[in-house]
């Protein structure tokens, strides 16, 4: 085994006033978010400016904060949820769901779409190469404060929680997913969305890898304790929400190239791109 590092989940204090890791780890989602906005609005000829990279960011941590919440309390907690209604709002309290932000973040980016006149699909295509370093921040934060652990298994790299009130050896599936959903995710869409692609299809790119990477990360993950396995002994809530994300993503990216949308509706790199490799 590997002994957890067991770090302090508070970074900073101030008298009591507390600055926790997990904290510093959507800033530094959203700051990276806005920077990698910035270089890729930078290339976009003038179809995007960095100066509403502020703006596109604001909105998505709405999304991000609203729908986190929302969607964990309906997706995992909702019997608490209609005993204690208030608890909605208990954001200290802990629980964020990816899919509830997911779905916030859709309706910011067809709200902020609106506002500036830019097509929802210009908006999610844009953004998803800014997503996964956010996502792998926040696993580095669910690994540091003790939560959402892994399986009991006996690999050489099984870890003890402290917070397990079993103690025994189990999956990091916290580094599993950082590994998956925060670097071979970025890695896959900086690099496709750096070329000319269909309209969708980098959504749908997006899509398909987050899901199948989260249901490969539900086999080793242990399934929250309220619901359990949802059918077979096996499948987790997580695999459920993420499977109609494989499905619309292959479809997004079947769409895109068979209606050969590249000419028509370019993404917002891909004007710049061309003329860069016409010179």
């Amino acid at each position: 085994m590997i002994a957890y590092p067991n770090i302090d989940p508070v970074a900073v204090s101030f008298g009591p006033l507390k600055i926790h890791w997990y904290g510093l780890m959507y800033l530094v989602g959203f700051a990276s978010a806005w920077w990698l906005g910035t270089i890729k609005a930078k290339r976009s000829n003038g179809l995007w400016q960095p100066e509403q990279m502020g703006d596109l960011i604001f909105y998505s941590a709405l999304g991000v904060i609203l729908g986190g919440r929302i969607g964990y309390v309906l997706f995992y907690n909702f019997d608490y949820f209609l005993q204690n209604p208030l608890w909605l709002f208990k954001i200290w309290d802990g629980g964020m769901s990816f899919h509830g932000g997911l779905l916030g973040v859709l309706v910011a980016m067809l709200l902020y779409g609106r506002k500036f006149d830019k097509s929802f699909f210009q908006m999610t295509d844009f953004i998803a190469p800014l997503v996964p370093i956010g996502l792998g921040a926040g696993r580095i934060g669910n690994f540091i404060n003790d939560e959402l652990w892994g399986r009991v298994t006996h690999v050489p790299w099984a870890m003890v929680f402290p917070k397990d009130p079993e103690h025994l050896p189990r999956h990091p599936s916290q580094l599993y997913q950082f590994a998956m959903e925060g670097v071979l995710l970025f890695i896959a869409l900086w690099w496709f969305s750096s070329k000319p692609r269909p309209r969708m299809a980098v959504s749908g790119l997006f899509l398909t890898l987050y899901g199948i990477f989260r249901i490969i990360a539900e086999l080793f993950r242990q399934p929250d304790p309220q619901l359990g396995f949802i059918a077979f002994h096996w499948v987790t809530m997580g695999q459920l929400l993420s499977l109609p994300m494989v499905l619309i993503g292959l479809i997004l990216i079947t769409y895109a190239y068979r209606n050969n949308t590249l000419k028509n509706d370019m993404n917002i790199d891909d004007i710049a791109y061309l003329k860069r490799h016409k010179q």
